[in-house]
């Protein structure tokens, strides 16, 4: 609980800047409308710092037998704390301009008059700062409601020297980080993406880890809807940093059978679960290989062992790699090794950012934490696809990078 002071007393004064900002747009405002306006911000702001600290101080405890109230209130938080920031920055702004003028007007008395610039408490930037609040507000409030379920498909087409002539199409459907824990109860949303990857008739589905939250038991509800996934030639799967039961106060027992039963449940969806090993696919007398390991991230996992995934693979295979966290690709895949295509996730695009492909926008803030952290790159001859992932967690919303299907068609150069 002492972790949490720092936290709540950062979040109380940011609260009270917020009261002081709007204590000046509405001073002008009659009564009681200021008032009620003034007492209700004060109210919601008390409550929602008692709920976040009530959650966090009990949070192993409520995010297992109470994750739909958590969810609940993380989503009225994050939408309210971004806002909150937003309407902060240009608020202070709007005080840094009146205090430089104040300084100056001190030092050098005439000098604002001459310029026609009276000190007077201007509004026009926390008044512009409220209008961005407000649209964050409404961003984040669709982000939270409609955002986390508008799935989409992307499709690549990628070329390669090397691929057997027999595989020129081969389509394979990605997903990543479902995260069924934190869905809860969402079977009838979570439930549309099984049609939307059948109908694209992949021969390979690969799914690259983060299965669930923290435990097995978020995903036994969901055996039956993802085990209706359909792939001609198969579907393969891998842990992701959240599948080996360490977020939680879990003893090594619990932990243990969590992972057993975690590898049971891969399979009674219809997947092949690879741990640091590989799989040929045949076809016409002509093989791939398609390897996928444990996880292996820069500040997380690094159980997963390549070295032992590629043992006794000839460097003159065809080789996709199934690898959670795309550090491991930085580290030790790009410049280093023979592998063709390397699939991950992991960062979720942060859930958060701005994409307009057609003006050459990409961004989000995971940016500054992953060079690569979205969609296609290649350097020399190794290539790297980052699924932006098809669940969610922590905020419980999509703003800007919605959730992920992607449509790899692997092609040969001459096609």
């Amino acid at each position: 609980m002492s972790r949490l002071i720092i936290p709540i007393l950062i979040l109380s004064l940011i609260d009270i800047y917020v009261f002081k900002g709007l204590h000046l747009l509405l001073k002008n405002m009659e009564s009681p409308w200021k008032y009620i306006v003034e007492v209700a911000y004060g109210i919601l702001s008390v409550v929602m710092l008692y709920q976040i600290y009530h959650i966090f101080s009990h949070w192993n405890e409520f995010r297992i037998s109470q994750p739909g109230m958590v969810r609940f209130w993380l989503g009225i938080f994050f939408v309210l704390i971004f806002a909150k920031l937003g309407f902060t920055v240009f608020h202070l702004a709007d005080d840094l301009f009146w205090l430089g003028k104040k300084i100056v007007s001190l030092v050098q008395p005439d000098t604002l008059e001459l310029v026609g610039m009276p000190i007077t408490r201007g509004k026009f930037i926390t008044q512009l700062g409220l209008g961005i609040s407000g649209l964050l507000l409404g961003a984040y409030s669709y982000g939270v409601i409609k955002g986390r379920y508008s799935f989409r498909i992307l499709k690549e087409r990628i070329q390669f020297d090397n691929l057997p002539k027999a595989f020129n199409g081969l389509r394979i459907v990605q997903i990543s980080d479902l995260h069924l824990g934190s869905f809860v109860d969402d079977f009838e949303e979570v439930s549309r993406v099984i049609p939307m990857i059948n109908e694209m008739q992949p021969d390979l589905i690969l799914f690259t880890g983060d299965l669930v939250n923290s435990h097995s038991d978020e995903a036994e509800p969901w055996i039956e809807i993802f085990s209706k996934l359909k792939a001609k030639h198969g579907k393969y799967s891998i842990f992701g940093n959240h599948d080996y039961c360490d977020y939680g106060n879990y003893s090594k027992e619990e932990k243990k059978k969590s992972v057993s039963r975690l590898k049971e449940i891969h399979g009674e969806m219809g997947f092949r679960l690879l741990e640091d090993e590989h799989e040929f696919l045949t076809l016409e007398d002509e093989k791939i290989a398609l390897v996928g390991t444990h996880n292996w991230g820069r500040g997380f996992h690094k159980v997963g062992d390549l070295d032992k995934a590629l043992d006794g693979l000839d460097e003159g295979y065809f080789k996709i790699l199934m690898s959670h966290d795309p550090t491991l690709w930085e580290e030790k895949v790009k410049d280093k090794k023979s592998i063709d295509l390397t699939l991950s996730g992991h960062t979720h695009g942060m859930q958060m950012g701005v994409e307009v492909p057609s003006l050459g926008i990409k961004w989000s803030p995971v940016k500054y934490v992953y060079k690569r952290w979205a969609g296609l790159y290649k350097v020399g001859e190794n290539h790297l696809y980052i699924n932006r992932g098809l669940g969610f967690l922590g905020f419980p919303g999509r703003v800007g990078i919605a959730p992920e299907i992607t449509l790899l068609e692997l092609s040969t150069k001459e096609s």
